[in-house]
């Protein structure tokens, strides 16, 4: 289970893997919807540094779950999220994820980690961008009230 890992050992490995999924929930509920989409991309990025690590090591079995995980959360979290009907910028997101879905597949079909590094590097302006929203919010909902 844990190579030579006392049983101790494995039920705080458990004990703590619980108190994670459940810290992650709350955090789920709690958070506001910009979040989740924040949460979203952390996740991807999460899941595509996973599967790079396990392709540079070989793991076969890692690195699919991660790619699966990556192309889950891309299909069924931002692109789900997107709002078609606000123009052009969610056109081109939609694009976007269609392409990485496309590059994490052949990276999962080929062990491919430049296509998966690719993804990530399309990622980051997406998601560097999406936290500045997120603190340029959170700066004008702290901001205090002008006199008028």
């Amino acid at each position: 289970m844990y190579g030579n890992a006392s049983p101790f050992a494995a039920r705080t490995h458990r004990g703590s893997a619980m108190y994670s999924k459940v810290g992650l929930e709350t955090d789920v509920l709690n958070a506001s919807p910009h979040r989740l989409v924040a949460m979203l991309f952390d996740g991807l990025n999460d899941a595509m540094s996973q599967a790079r690590g396990a392709i540079a090591a070989g793991n076969v079995e890692l690195k699919s779950r991660s790619l699966t995980r990556a192309v889950r959360i891309l299909d069924e979290g931002l692109k789900a999220a997107l709002n078609m009907e606000s123009g052009q910028l969610s056109t081109d997101l939609r694009d976007l994820y269609a392409y990485m879905c496309l590059r994490l597949t052949h990276a999962n079909l080929h062990g491919d980690s430049a296509a998966i590094e690719e993804c990530q590097q399309l990622l980051a302006p997406v998601r560097e961008a999406w936290a500045s929203i997120g603190a340029e919010m959170d700066r004008s909902r702290h901001a205090p009230a002008r006199a008028a």
